[in-house]
């Protein structure tokens, strides 16, 4: 569990995951340096949780990776520190993931704690990507968020990613795939790490039985700057590193056709700040090539699987125009 300042969140966190499951979990915190009382209330309250004090601020996906060199179990489970969770939620992750040894992750359905009724904006009911690399969810696209009926219960279980909000995996297959990249600091590393575990063949999967509620934003709110810049530089560069070249030289037009577009709206719509996260994403993409192609060699080194068979669970039409220029709001209507 990565951690950065929150001392009331985490307090709530951690006594709902002691309280909602009967077993026996090794807790391991990773402080990305917080300036609060965290750490002396984690010392005072949960004695038995694992401490991992870094000197500066790692991330999520630095902070993730700490945790998991230090984790004895098979089995890993990354989580928010601003979550809370329905009894037996750890059980029914699990039995899920021991169900076949081809399932890498498996996500619980992840709900709202402002607005129980509704799904969390981070996952849903399960992470879906377009071919263009513009994730959505079961429940959640854009900024449409579904409310809970149990309409996505008996959907397939399988998906193109686990939120990073919470899910379970298996340590080993975590390992081979290289872990999180550190360089995307926060937001969409759990989709890049999920897109490499299915190259090697493994699988994705929801388990709806199990329930998260997040206060999602906390850390870094909708509107901010910085996740806009993230979310915009992580998304194409799992786009350059993951697809194989013929499909990148394909397909990498009409990505950044959709950028321009995405410009001029927020153009229209006065949002500077997403103008400059898709201009210095841009930047960052085109002065970092080392970076990619060093990227792109690894993913290359974990292939065992081709493209084609990774695409019968990537939504090949365009998230954005459906749901911008089509008004289509909900996943049931892709």
């Amino acid at each position: 569990m990565p951690h950065c300042n929150g001392e009331a969140i985490l307090r709530d966190c951690l006594s709902s995951l002691y309280q909602s499951s009967k077993i026996d979990i090794e807790v391991i915190l990773v402080d990305n340096a917080s300036t609060d009382n965290s750490i002396s209330m984690l010392k005072k309250n949960f004695p038995d949780v694992k401490i991992v004090s870094l000197p500066e601020n790692l991330g999520f996906a630095g902070g993730c990776n700490k945790g998991i060199q230090e984790a004895s179990a098979p089995y890993i489970l990354i989580l928010n520190n601003d979550t809370v969770h329905k009894e037996g939620w750890i059980e029914y992750l699990l039995e899920k993931i021991k169900s076949r040894s081809t399932i890498a992750a498996v996500q619980p359905k992840l709900l709202s704690y402002q607005d129980n009724d509704y799904f969390d904006y981070s996952g849903a009911a399960g992470g879906e990507m377009d071919i263009f690399c513009f994730p959505f969810a079961r429940g959640r696209i854009f900024e449409n968020i579904e409310k809970d009926n149990g309409q996505y219960d008996n959907t397939p279980e399988r998906v193109f990613w686990a939120s990073g909000t919470a899910f379970l995996a298996r340590k080993e297959l975590l390992r081979k795939a290289g872990l999180f990249d550190d360089s995307f600091f926060a937001h969409m590393e759990e989709i890049d790490l999920q897109w490499r575990l299915q190259l090697m063949g493994c699988e994705i999967v929801i388990e709806p039985q199990s329930v998260v509620w997040h206060r999602s934003g906390y850390t870094l709110g909708a509107e901010a700057p910085f996740k806009k810049y993230l979310n915009h530089r992580n998304s194409l560069f799992m786009f350059l590193t993951n697809y194989c070249f013929m499909l990148t030289i394909y397909l990498l037009p009409i990505r950044i056709f959709l950028d321009d577009i995405a410009i001029f709206f927020s153009l229209v719509r006065f949002d500077f700040g997403r103008i400059l996260g898709i201009l210095k994403a841009h930047f960052w993409i085109i002065t970092h090539p080392k970076t990619i192609l060093k990227k792109r060699k690894k993913v290359k080194s974990l292939r065992i699987v081709k493209d084609q068979q990774v695409l019968r669970y990537i939504y090949h039409g365009s998230i954005a125009l459906n749901y911008f220029l089509f008004g289509k709001k909900k996943y049931s209507e892709l």
